[in-house]
């Protein structure tokens, strides 16, 4: 469904951010982001005049992880800048971001080390997009999603939901989409409890049509994804 109907408007402001995902032989993934930015128009700069069609911003960014998501190598280019010669001079400072892991509080650990003059704003921006692409391009390859397999996710061998569930509105533990798709891990009381340090077993009849069941030991925690 697409947005309502808009008032009379006219386009003064395109950004774009496109992010692809890469599995490289050497057994590593390159996560790599552009955003672009243009004017519907010819545009004054302090630098002088940018002609319609040419990007005020097309900044690069690719970092190189692993199946853990810590950041392995960092390269950062600028393309097009308001201020050629100096705004595309910051591009090496985007190696501080090795050694950073994508699920475990990257978004601070940017902040920390290129957040205001330390960096380029759009470059640090753009950064924020990275944790949830990683976890999308891992989805069903590194990481297990049984979205339709259900009698994998239902195994009463496997001790720990799918990865997925918990972490937004329609996979709530309490939700009807786990109550119909993964009806082992329906549990009312599961989401005020996901993100608790530990989360003791105890004994809890849970309607679930007919069945009764024990509520289970401690959820994973928030995964980085949604809130690195």
């Amino acid at each position: 469904m697409p947005l309502s109907a808009p008032a009379s408007r006219t386009l003064r402001h395109r950004r774009t951010i496109a992010v692809e995902a890469f599995s490289r032989d050497d057994g590593l993934w390159d996560i790599e982001a552009r955003l672009t930015d243009h004017k519907d128009r010819d545009f004054a700069l302090a630098t002088g005049l940018r002609k319609e069609g040419t990007p005020i911003h097309e900044l690069w960014l690719r970092l190189t992880i692993d199946e853990s998501f810590k950041v392995h190598d960092a390269e950062a280019v600028s393309d097009w800048v308001p201020y050629p010669g100096i705004c595309d001079q910051i591009g090496p400072e985007y190696r501080q971001l090795i050694g950073l892991n994508l699920r475990q509080g990257f978004r601070r650990g940017v902040r920390e080390r290129l957040g205001g003059a330390a960096g380029c704003t759009h470059l640090t921006e753009l950064c924020s997009v990275l944790p949830t692409a990683a976890i999308q391009a891992f989805a069903g390859v590194v990481i297990h999603t049984p979205d339709t397999a259900l009698k994998a996710a239902n195994d009463a061998n496997d001790s720990a939901p799918p990865f997925q569930l918990g972490h937004c509105h329609a996979l709530r533990f309490d939700g009807e989409a786990v109550r119909r798709f993964y009806p082992r891990w329906f549990n009312g009381r599961a989401n005020d409890r996901a993100n608790e340090p530990t989360t003791p077993v105890t004994s809890e009849a849970v309607r679930d049509e007919a069945s009764t069941r024990k509520l289970e030991p401690k959820l994973p925690t928030q995964q980085e994804g949604n809130h690195a």
